[in-house]
C-alpha cells in the first residue's frame, strides 16, 4: 500500500511538471493551456494559499483538490501530447518554481488581511469606547 502511494505522489508531481510544459506549448488546446497554467502555477508555487499548518484543511488542498484539478485537466490535453509532456518532465532535472503565483498568493493574503482589518476595526472601536 506504501509503494502505491509513494507511486501516486510521483505521478502527481511528474503531471505538475508536465501541465507546467503544456501551459507553454501552442499545440495545447486554449482552454487546458489556462487551465494547465493556473494548476501548474499553484502547484509549484513555493508557499499555499491555505497554510498546510491549519488543522485538516490545510492539506485539503494538497491532497484533494490538486490532484482533482490536475486529472481534470489531463483529460482535456490529447493523450498523444500528454504523453510527450510526461516524457519531457521526466526527462526535466529540477522542478520548476512559480514566483507569480507566490506573488499572487502573497496579494491575495494582504487584500485578505486588509479586509479583515476593515471589518473588525468598527467593532473595536465599539469595543474600545465601552
Amino acid at each position: 500500500m506504501l509503494a502505491r502511494a509513494k507511486e501516486w505522489a510521483r505521478a502527481i508531481k511528474r503531471d505538475v511538471v508536465a501541465l507546467w510544459i503544456a501551459a507553454r506549448d501552442p499545440r495545447t488546446p486554449r482552454g487546458a493551456k489556462i487551465a494547465a497554467g493556473a494548476v501548474a502555477a499553484y502547484a509549484l508555487s513555493p508557499i499555499d494559499l491555505i497554510p498546510d499548518f491549519i488543522p485538516i484543511i490545510g492539506y485539503l488542498d494538497d491532497v484533494i483538490l490538486l490532484p482533482i484539478a490536475i486529472a481534470l485537466i489531463v483529460r482535456m490535453i490529447p493523450n498523444e501530447l500528454m504523453d510527450e509532456y510526461r516524457a519531457a518532465a521526466m526527462a526535466r532535472s529540477g522542478r520548476p518554481a512559480s514566483r507569480g503565483a507566490m506573488i499572487a498568493i502573497i496579494l491575495v493574503w494582504v487584500a485578505m488581511a486588509i479586509g479583515l482589518i476593515g471589518w473588525l476595526a468598527p467593532l473595536a472601536a465599539v469595543w474600545l469606547r465601552s
